[in-house]
């Protein structure tokens, strides 16, 4: 008799073989997981985001102080020079002159709150001796320049956010465009909170970080434009002051709020952009390398 199809047929075993091995499987795991370890040890963001909390309570805790202080200060700037001077110039710019005030007073009080937050903060660090259990963790240079800049960046915005709110009841109509304004403030804190650890990583005494604000910032930003228009200048001052980069931060922001501008607002994006690019890239190359803060 002849054999039968199926007896020619191979022999199927009776289990087949699963198409993936224990071992095969144990292997791909402990490669996702060797793959998620790494990734989180890069991007940290537990570590980052502890650090940002910490400075954060900092300031929080002396509320009155850190926010409430400042807040109070530029409002008198506002009063004194929005009701007194507002009754002499009805406009500035083309807009009334409460209008064209604000915006100058709260970038005034961002960049300056930003940078004192993150120098201040960072310097105690070396005072106190604890910079170095900062630099021990496993937090990379880019990682504490956020958390650091971050704290800045809320503490700032909080402070101009009051100094506006409060004009805005007052009368002051400051309201043009959402996204410039938002923008400005973002950028300018930003740039100013690198900045400031920057100096803090610097400095050597508490002489160096109180140099920038008090000689530098304060005169830069009363003469960038806070209170008057940069057309009103004679010859050569309003040449000379478009070498000031805060005029174009202050009029960014004025922009934003009112619609009015002295000077390209494209191009003070720009200069704000480009002072957070250069901050950070310097206070990276410091943390990462170590000076001022292991010599």
């Amino acid at each position: 008799m002849d054999p039968s199809p199926e007896d020619n047929a191979p022999e199927q075993p009776a289990h087949p073989a699963p198409f993936l091995t224990d071992a095969v499987r144990a292997s791909a795991r402990q490669r996702v997981e060797a793959k998620v370890a790494e990734a989180t040890q890069a991007t940290n963001v537990l570590g980052t985001f502890t650090l940002f909390v910490k400075e954060m309570e900092r300031f929080l805790t002396f509320a009155l102080q850190s926010l409430i202080s400042p807040a109070l200060t530029t409002m008198l700037w506002f009063l004194v020079f929005g009701y007194s001077l507002g009754g002499q110039l009805s406009e500035m710019g083309g807009i009334p002159y409460v209008d064209f005030l604000v915006p100058g007073l709260v970038m005034m009080a961002v960049l300056t709150n930003a940078f004192i937050n993150s120098s201040f903060s960072f310097f105690i660090t070396k005072v106190h001796g604890t910079v170095a259990d900062l630099l021990v963790t496993p937090l990379t240079p880019n990682q504490i320049i956020l958390a650091y800049t971050a704290a800045s960046v809320v503490r700032a915005v909080a402070i101009g956010s009051i100094i506006w709110g409060v004009a805005a009841l007052m009368g002051a109509s400051t309201m043009h465009h959402a996204g410039w304004t938002l923008g400005f403030l973002l950028l300018t804190s930003a740039g100013f909170g690198i900045l400031g650890l920057l100096i803090g990583i610097l400095a050597r005494d508490f002489d160096h970080v109180n140099f920038i604000p008090a000689f530098l910032l304060l005169p830069l930003t009363f003469l960038g434009g806070v209170f008057y228009s940069v057309t009103l200048l004679p010859a050569p001052w309003d040449t000379v002051s478009l070498f000031n980069p805060i005029l174009y931060m202050i009029n960014g922001l004025r922009y934003g709020m009112t619609g009015v501008s002295d000077v390209s607002v494209g191009l003070g994006l720009a200069i704000s952009a480009g002072t957070v690019a250069a901050g950070w890239a310097a206070t990276w190359w410091l943390l990462a390398s170590g000076k001022k803060l292991r010599e």
